[in-house]
């Protein structure tokens, strides 16, 4: 039982090297009166750029639904839906680093006295283990380079997009203050009540997620992973939704239903450049590596036809 608090520390702040979410400003967060974000009405993407624009205003306001469904054509949105229900499936889920650990993740942050026995582990092995940490990280950013590149799932253009990510989470991470006690104790107790608030049921694991279904899953996690990143933020310096508001995207080419985005943004202090695809779906326009991944979430158990081209 102990592998599991042991490894939340690293698996909270140096998991994340390897998620990088694409995206741009939108509208800010409204509050409800029972914390939970009340996020405002957006429309699928009427432009190229807007594949972006829509999903990153989704990001900013925390809202995991919106995000889902603007993210695919409605077709493939209804498909991802009966697949949830099914077990098949926990696509956007899919997006973030260490997915398949996220219910374990959970539950070890739902169990009694949760804040306590992780800081008692982070004292063991972390506490003042600067050099340890480091070691780790760079590992870490070493491994998770050479998956990146020998991964036959990533395009040419992902490749060269999250290498740099990783490059850039990286440096930053080394020079973090990981092994502080104090900012981990308060990144413990908000995320374990954050946890507790979610509702979801951590120790079914992923059949959890299946019965509450795609759009109350992703209702329920938004505040938590919304709760991680304001922490990343206060305790440790990185902030994510200031790299979403800087971001600068142009339109490099359209050929008919298909399109190139330029992509300049800082994150945690390095600047990235890259160039992701969109891709016209009936009338729409998407990330075409999101619309790809979601359609693979699907390929083994899913024969209908496919929502891209």
């Amino acid at each position: 039982m102990r592998q599991r608090p042991a490894t939340l520390h690293r698996l909270a702040l140096i998991g994340l090297l390897c998620w990088l979410p694409a995206c741009q400003p939108g509208s800010p967060p409204q509050h409800g009166a029972n914390g939970i974000v009340a996020p405002a009405p957006a429309q699928p993407a009427s432009r190229p750029i807007d594949a972006v624009n829509v999903l990153a205003g989704r990001l900013l306001a925390r809202d995991g639904v919106g995000f889902a469904r603007l993210a695919v054509p409605a077709a493939l949105h209804r498909r991802l839906v009966a697949g949830w229900r099914d077990g098949r499936t926990q696509w956007p889920l899919d997006e973030l680093p260490l997915d398949a650990r996220l219910p374990g993740m959970l539950a070890a942050l739902q169990a009694d006295n949760a804040e306590r026995a992780l800081q008692t582990v982070f004292r063991r092995q972390f506490k003042g283990a600067d050099r340890d940490i480091d070691e780790a990280v760079r590992t870490l950013a070493m491994f998770g380079g050479e998956y990146v590149q020998k991964e036959a799932g990533y395009t040419p253009q992902e490749r060269q997009h999250v290498s740099q990510a990783i490059d850039a989470l990286s440096r930053w991470a080394v020079k973090a203050p990981l092994s502080d006690p104090a900012r981990a104790e308060r990144l413990f107790a908000a995320l374990a009540a954050a946890a507790r608030r979610s509702g979801i049921d951590a120790k079914a694991g992923s059949a959890g997620y299946a019965v509450l279904g795609l759009d109350q899953a992703m209702a329920r996690l938004s505040p938590f992973l919304g709760t991680l990143l304001a922490q990343l933020r206060k305790d440790y310096g990185l902030d994510f939704d200031a790299s979403l508001r800087r971001l600068d995207v142009r339109l490099l080419q359209q050929t008919g239903d298909t399109a190139q985005l330029r992509l300049r943004y800082r994150l945690a202090g390095s600047d990235i450049d890259a160039v992701v695809p969109a891709v016209r779906i009936d009338g729409h326009w998407y990330l075409a590596d999101f619309v790809r991944r979601a359609e693979a979430s699907l390929a083994t158990t899913d024969a209908a036809t496919p929502a891209s081209p």
